[in-house]
């Protein structure tokens, strides 16, 4: 792995990265708790490579987001500097990206060598292996006591562990003894002495019960789960992965009156439910509403200060059941361009990080034009957009209200005249609403894309 902060890896206690589990409320808990360290669940570079950085301000978090708007790693200053980003990655230049990309919210880039892959387990020997790595510089390693066809079932093979922190400088982190070693505080050392490891490296021991990490001894399993919650519903994590951490915590107890409430909840408020944390549900989320509020409004404040005076607004958005199929406000404002002789519109579409809502202005004639409202896509923002200068200038925008289509009847008098010339090839394959749907898409790709 490598470190952007001066991270000291010898005589630490580690949150060991587990799939599912390892999300910002684990990671989170387990400082309280105690850990030195925490690493987030494995990430796949190609994965992380679609996501862009946004900073949540409602949450105080950083979230990296897929295009499915599907926030796949979220953090926060809290663990900022003991946060160790493991990546899944086959590729070099996939990896750097991805270590780029999330190198000023972490305080490490940990590659996962250990996952039963066929391209991470082409090892020769293990010691020669190790020795290799630490020639490029990394500040430590973190050894898994099993082979890639062992299961946590097996012993933990201390030896090996010993073997190779006696034979490299590099802080060696021990990982694997929950089985054989790891049910109280007291047992880490246990675990670190039999490897010889710099530290040691807890995984389903901690998620069976986070409070593995305190000195004082665990607590009971229910205040656990409970603090569990608070950092669930104080981050807005999926409650599917709230849920599967929860029922990894009740294992046997999941039979139980408790375990049922927990295996039927189908939402966040009805896991609150199942631990009669109702009140503590509703104080946050009316928190996060309230401020949501708050930063809109200030957000709004800002727009109106910095608006455009020549900009020309209405309160409008694009309802597609109010349209024939296939027909557009935006193809009827470049069909207007057209006849007019003006340039073909030009688009401009922001997206608010706030709430990831757009808004877009487009331009015709030297005039710009936008909707008040923002909207959910650019797609639709851009039509708002269109429907604000048609609605201006006075002309049709293609609604079925309006009666006679003329841009309908104009594609009938194209598609006939095909007909009627025998082009029955490519033409008659592609009719001229498909050809009229390509000139409004790429009316698109000049439209610069900008972000606020």
């Amino acid at each position: 792995m490598t470190v952007n902060t001066p991270l000291c890896f010898r005589g630490k206690n580690i949150l060991a990265p587990m799939v599912r589990v390892g999300t910002l409320p684990m990671r989170l808990l387990a400082l309280d708790y105690g850990a030195d360290i925490v690493y987030c669940e494995e990430l796949i570079d190609i994965k992380m490579m679609q996501c862009k950085r946004v900073v949540n301000e409602i949450l105080e978090t950083v979230d990296f987001v897929a295009p499915n708007e599907r926030v796949v790693f979220r953090t926060c200053e809290r663990e900022r500097h003991r946060v160790i980003f493991q990546m899944g990655s086959a590729d070099a230049g996939r990896a750097l990206a991805v270590a780029k990309l999330v190198e000023s919210d972490v305080a490490g880039i940990d590659i996962n060598m250990g996952c039963p892959k066929e391209y991470s387990t082409k090892v020769e020997d293990t010691v020669d292996l190790v020795k290799r790595i630490e020639k490029t510089g990394i500040a430590a390693i973190a050894v898994h006591g099993r082979k890639k066809e062992e299961r946590p079932q097996h012993p933990v093979h201390c030896d090996v562990i010993k073997a190779i922190s006696e034979a490299v400088s590099i802080p060696v982190i021990a990982n694997g003894g929950s089985h054989d070693f790891i049910k109280e505080y007291g047992d880490i050392e246990t675990f670190q002495k039999a490897t010889a490891a710099s530290s040691v490296m807890i995984a389903r021991a901690a998620m069976w019960n986070p409070s593995i990490f305190r000195k004082e001894g665990p607590f009971p399993l229910r205040k656990v789960m409970q603090d569990y919650i608070k950092y669930a519903v104080r981050y807005d994590n999926h409650y599917t992965n709230t849920k599967y951490c929860l029922c990894q915590m009740l294992r046997e107890q999941l039979e139980t009156a408790q375990g049922k409430k927990l295996h039927v909840a189908q939402s966040t408020q009805e896991i609150c439910e199942a631990f009669e944390m109702s009140e503590f549900y509703e104080e946050t989320t009316a928190l996060f509403e309230a401020k949501k509020t708050s930063l809109e409004t200030k957000k709004q404040d800002e727009d109106d200060q910095m608006e455009d005076p020549n900009v020309i607004k209405m309160a409008v958005r694009f309802d597609k059941r109010e349209y024939p199929p296939q027909i557009t406000p935006k193809m009827y404002l470049l069909e207007w361009c057209r006849k007019e002789k003006h340039p073909q519109p030009v688009y401009e579409t922001v997206q608010r990080p706030l709430d990831r809502l757009f808004c877009s202005v487009v331009t015709v004639a030297d005039q710009k034009y936008r909707s008040a409202l923002w909207d959910k896509s650019k797609k639709l923002a851009e039509q708002a957009a269109a429907i604000v200068c048609l609605r201006t200038l006075g002309v049709p925008e293609g609604k079925l209200c309006e009666g006679e289509n003329h841009l309908i009847n104009k594609r009938k008098r194209e598609d006939q005249e095909h007909l009627n010339n025998g082009d029955h090839g490519k033409d008659l394959a592609e009719p001229s609403h498909k050809k009229a749907s390509f000139a409004e898409e790429s009316s698109d790709m000049n439209a610069p894309k900008m972000q606020w």
